[in-house]
């Protein structure tokens, strides 16, 4: 049987992949696939799919800053969202003949948004960290907490009093940190990543909550380590592995009829609705029309969440057992659209920007783009390691520089250094069109996908930038591209890396000799 689930995952993943769609779209067919074949879920599959979800908000953990989430943003957008859909679609059920109590849960099953989905979107994008992927990950966190309020009640069951305790797990750090530290190999670094988001999944529903928070505050617990980034990318691959465990068991769960079809579908032409609710709702909290429509994009879906409380509300006889079929149906059907969509969230946006910037609000935004660069002759895009490397060797020559960066708390910590620091995206087109070039000599780009450098510097060339462009590549075929698109140097991180230890090393032993 697990050679079969590979197999299907595996053909229609690439079958997708071959029509510009994400995998999980395939994953997604190839579990109605395998279910018209006659073959259902059984209980491995979904403990590999529970495991999948639970190592994914580990990762997640590890990435959050505590002071990022509590945005004005978040709460105010969060949720002014559920409670509009919950409203709405309870009129709506109740109109219809609907309990009031089943009405009430199964619209704010729907105002939920896929954590999975735009998880699994933000970090292939790496735009996890950005200003507008931390409020979308804040708001699934918002919309979880109250997932997990209706499954008590649903349920009937309520969280035992300590439940409180897993509040302290991330105050368990000093401990993480010397289980980190004592753990030299890398295998042991990834076991002890696995065994901390089973535990934490384990704790939680001990005391009666759902296992995805406990794995999301292990992580919690260990993020700020100095070894996090290893971490993340060992359990990378893992993660992704487990997930297409519960891709599969979406459409393996059950086929609707005929009537139920069109209803899943009548749902996910609500879908624009939801996304258009979440962009008006960004751009009254003052954010720019960029980052409410991608925002709203990456929460344009319904909740895997929606299928465990649809459940838990028939199983309660609050909602007819026909409803467990159309949320199937219909959480499946927004995360096949919504994956293509949020690939190219930044294209669309491009093709509608004339449009959507005429409702934006005049005022202080947080995502505000730079108009001035002050006295600085180079710029640096992105400000990670080989960023910060760099600013730092154009400032100890007493070079004027300026860095530039997408993530506020990577700004915030640069800023208490002393660095000269500003928000910037190198995604948003208009950044290029608006900041100062005349008396700047070069810009130095480091971001680490490479779509991000190649239209940077397709920008810069439209802009008619003369000054020069420095930037990375981490793979062969890449450094051909970037030059036949303008870039005046181009360096592989770890081949030059090796150069220089080789030269350090010989120039040690001449001065030996």
């Amino acid at each position: 049987m697990e050679l079969l689930w590979v197999s299907a995952a595996y053909i229609a993943g690439l079958i997708s992949s071959r029509l510009y769609l994400p995998p999980l779209v395939g994953y997604l067919i190839a579990g109605y696939v395998l279910n018209v074949m006659g073959i259902q879920v059984d209980g491995m599959l979904a403990h590999l799919a529970d495991i999948g979800i639970e190592l994914l908000l580990f990762t997640v953990g590890l990435k959050i800053k505590l002071k990022s989430l509590l945005r004005y943003e978040v709460l105010s957008v969060g949720g002014t969202h559920l409670l509009l859909v919950t409203a709405i679609s309870m009129f709506v059920y109740f109109g219809f003949g609907g309990q009031v109590a089943g009405g009430l849960v199964l619209g704010a099953s729907l105002a939920f948004s896929s954590t999975v989905l735009a998880i699994k979107v933000l970090e292939d994008s790496g735009e996890l960290s950005t200003l507008y992927g931390r409020d979308v990950l804040s708001i699934l966190i918002l919309q979880d907490i109250v997932a997990i309020g209706l499954l008590a009640v649903a349920d009937g069951k309520s969280p035992t009093p300590w439940a409180f305790g897993l509040l302290l797990i991330p105050f368990l750090r000093p401990l993480a940190y010397r289980l980190l530290n004592a753990s030299p190999d890398h295998e042991l670094k990834l076991l002890l990543g696995v065994l901390l988001a089973l535990a934490g999944g384990v704790l939680a529903e001990k005391v009666g909550i759902s296992s995805d928070i406990g794995a999301l505050l292990m992580g919690v617990m260990l993020a700020g380590h100095p070894d996090i980034e290893e971490l993340s990318e060992k359990l990378w691959g893992l993660k992704e592995l487990f997930l297409v465990a519960f891709f599969l068991q979406i459409g393996l769960t059950d086929l609707p009829s005929y009537d139920e079809v069109i209803q899943a579908l009548t749902l996910t032409l609500m879908l624009p609705l939801q996304g258009g609710l979440f962009f008006v709702l960004f751009l009254l909290t003052g954010l720019r029309a960029r980052t409410a429509f991608v925002s709203s994009l990456a929460l344009m879906t319904y909740s895997e969440f929606a299928l465990i409380t649809s459940n838990a509300v028939v199983n309660a006889h609050l909602l007819p057992p026909v409803w467990k079929s159309i949320i199937g149906l219909a959480v499946a059907l927004s995360l096949a659209i919504a994956a293509p969509l949020n690939h190219f969230s930044h294209r669309i946006f491009s093709v509608l920007e004339s449009f959507l910037i005429r409702f934006e609000r005049k005022m202080e935004r947080t995502d505000r783009l730079p108009t001035s660069v002050g006295v600085a002759e180079w710029l640096v895009i992105g400000m990670g390691r080989t960023g910060t490397s760099a600013y730092q060797a154009f400032h100890q020559q007493n070079i004027r520089v300026l860095g530039l960066d997408a993530d506020p708390t990577v700004l915030e910590q640069l800023l208490a250094d002393g660095r000269r620091v500003i928000y910037g995206d190198a995604e948003d087109t208009e950044l290029w069109e608006k900041i100062p070039l005349a008396k700047i000599k070069g810009i130095v780009l480091t971001m680490p996908e490479f779509e991000v450098r190649t239209s940077s510097i397709k920008q810069l060339k439209l802009r008619q930038f003369t000054g020069h462009i420095g930037t990375v590549c981490f793979h062969d075929d890449e450094e051909k591209t970037l030059y036949q698109l303008g870039a005046t140097f181009v360096i592989h991180p770890l081949i030059e890396a090796g150069k220089q230890l080789a030269e350090q090393m010989l120039e040690s032993t001449r001065k030996v000799l």
